[in-house]
């Protein structure tokens, strides 16, 4: 396509803002404005990238304040979005999962019912993907027409202008016609340096130069108006860079984000000590802070239960000594990972270490750097610091962004970084436990337990969710400890469903040694009361048992990937252990492309994902 940085950059000179001379009286509060765009990290010249044409951005930060340590803590926009706008940590809802839709407790509000009630105007202009489902009105306006200049007069405004040019559907649309040179752009050392890499990235900057004209057209009609001196602004992405190990995956590459704020000298008293025109904060913010920042800045003291800390105004709290980053189910694909940073250091736990970060995600497949990437790992071609991406994962990752801003030299096995690992895998522990981390049950056995009942109620009864006992043997599991085997196999007949499918997974995860060992249990969990755990051990079954296990963990697979006779979170797991299994699903692949494909009760979020593993699964293998 041609550049849109022309027409951009004009819409600069021919927006029209509402006169100055209509604006109702300035508010007694401050205006807050927020600027977002999707799929970035800090990839603006405020930050320092020797790519960036950001010259809007870069002025807002010359009059703000920029922040270098945010963490989106969801790498991906529906959970990110989530946190945001309760002020809680998806995990805690069970709402972590990418395109999930799930009830909220009837005491929780979204922020913005708080600001109404208040006395803010509140809109949105667009985009919302939470996965929540809305406990009643949000905003006063959530559309494509969403402007603060139509709030009533005298009252205050919060508004949201997000902008979707970066998106990473966009950084891959061919044709492009690229205005940043890819010869001159910086390939992160865990990519292969390709023509293809390079023009992704080079199109990655190209959009960020187009989002910055939007968002210098956003600040544009404040100052036109009259309101600028009365708004305090933000501007942030919403997670890593819509690229392959940036977006979807919890290393600081994926929820590293850029935070600039800018409070006008009238409302200088709501800023923090450190506060200066040009300045810079080191302070950890995590996006379960902004909703309780948000409500600080507009006098409403942040209600029991949000987990955020506010970082500005009158109710601000000090600096947490972490952040926090979770991965669940990307699209069609189950992941269960955590990470956490003191700022410099990022740990990662790898709860399902058998899998590959790049699992096949359909989505990330259409862009070409995954492709190619892709096929020189296939070809054997990658040296190992880009071949990681795509092979069998160590339980435990630990980076040191000081010397290794890429995060490819893993210190887990160090010994000289002992202490520090040892430091973050207890502060990660501490906070899986305190904020009730729902992810230690497979989605499909958390939608079964709850029925109707919002997962967040689920997840405070310690009777219902034993989450110290899940925790323990979902470390055990995945650690591949060959002194745990006893205690596997204890598990896989204990009176809980949850311990049960990690003892499983503790077999499948060692391979073929530990699973024919346990083969007589794992054989009386086909016919399990619970789906996940039924799924778990066909797929050991089927993948390392003996022959004569193959068809009985077949069945069993087939039988609980039909829609139209389970729920679509047990077909979802089913056909992800089905694919797992390679070729060894040849003898029921015509069987598998008759099963059902859609039901009508079915949301719209997740209605692609049987058809998508579906096509994966019974796809011809390509030609040599």
């Amino acid at each position: 396509m041609k550049s849109s940085l022309p027409f951009l950059l004009g819409l600069l000179v021919l927006s029209g803002a509402a006169p100055a001379a209509t604006e109702p009286t300035a508010p007694a509060r401050p205006n807050i404005l927020w600027i977002t765009c999707e799929d970035i990290g800090p990839h603006l010249g405020c930050y320092g990238d020797r790519d960036a044409l950001t010259p809007n951005l870069d002025r807002l930060a010359a009059r703000g304040m920029l922040y270098t340590r945010v963490w989106s803590g969801a790498p991906v926009c529906a959970p990110a979005r989530t946190a945001i706008i309760m002020g809680v940590y998806p995990t805690t809802l069970g709402a972590e999962h990418m395109r999930s839709l799930v009830p909220l407790p009837p005491e929780m509000r979204m922020y913005p019912q708080w600001l109404r009630e208040a006395g803010y105007y509140c809109t949105n202009n667009q985009k919302e993907d939470y996965n929540l489902v809305k406990p009643g009105t949000v905003w006063d306006d959530s559309s494509g027409r969403a402007h603060w200049s139509n709030r009533p007069p005298g009252r205050p405004f919060f508004a949201i202008f997000n902008h979707t040019v970066t998106h990473e559907s966009q950084v891959r649309k061919r044709p492009h016609k690229l205005v940043h040179d890819p010869a001159r752009v910086r390939v992160p050392a865990y990519h292969p340096d390709t023509p293809e890499v390079r023009q992704d990235w080079a199109q990655y900057h190209d959009q960020i130069t187009a989002m910055d004209a939007l968002a210098g057209r956003n600040l544009e009609e404040l100052a036109a108006a009259g309101q600028a001196e009365d708004t305090i602004v933000f501007f942030y992405g919403d997670h890593g860079p819509g690229l392959p190990r940036g977006k979807r995956f919890v290393y600081h590459s994926g929820l590293h984000v850029p935070l600039l704020v800018y409070i006008p000298d009238k409302w200088r008293h709501l800023a923090p000590p450190d506060y200066r025109p040009g300045g810079r904060s080191d302070r950890l913010v995590n996006f379960v802070d902004l909703a309780p920042t948000l409500l600080s800045l507009a006098g409403v003291k942040p209600p029991a239960g949000v987990q955020g800390r506010a970082f500005l105004g009158p109710h601000a709290a000090p600096a947490p000594a972490f952040n926090f980053g979770y991965r669940g189910r990307m699209d069609e694909r189950y992941d269960l990972v955590r990470s956490v940073t003191d700022g410099r250091f990022v740990y990662l736990r790898n709860y399902l270490p058998h899998l590959p970060h790049g699992q096949h995600v359909a989505y990330m497949f259409e862009t070409p750097t995954t492709r190619v990437w892709k096929k020189l790992f296939d070809a054997g071609q990658l040296p190992p610091a880009q071949a990681r991406f795509w092979e069998r994962r160590q339980p435990e990752e630990l980076y040191d962004l000081d010397t290794d801003p890429d995060e490819v030299v893993n210190l887990a096995v160090s010994p000289d970084h002992r202490p520090t690992l040892e430091r973050l895998r207890t502060a990660l522990h501490d906070h899986l436990l305190a904020t009730r981390d729902l992810g230690f049950l497979p989605e499909a056995e958390r939608e079964r337990r709850r029925g109707t009942e919002p997962p967040a109620l689920l997840g405070r009864d310690p009777v219902r969710y034993p989450l110290p006992r899940l925790l323990e043997m979902a470390d055990l599991a995945s650690r591949r400890d060959a002194a745990a085997a006893a205690r596997l196999t204890a598990g896989l007949t204990d009176p809980e469903s949850g311990i049960r499918y990690w003892a499983v997974l503790g077999h499948l995860i060692r391979g073929e040694a530990a699973v024919r060992a346990a083969a007589p249990g794992l054989r009386a969990r086909l016919n399990d009361e619970s789906p996940s755990v039924a799924i778990a051990a066909a797929e050991a079954l089927g993948r390392f048992g003996a022959p004569e296990d193959l068809d009985p963990a077949l069945a069993t697979l087939l039988r609980h990937a039909r829609l139209d006779a389970r729920a679509p979170f047990v077909a979802v797991e089913a056909l992800n252990a089905l694919d797992h299994l390679g070729a060894k699903v040849q003898p029921v692949l015509p069987a598998l492309r008759s099963l059902p494909t859609h039901q009508p009760d079915i949301p719209d979020r997740i209605k692609d994902y049987v058809p998508r593993l579906l096509e994966k699964i019974t796809a011809p293998e390509p030609a040599a």
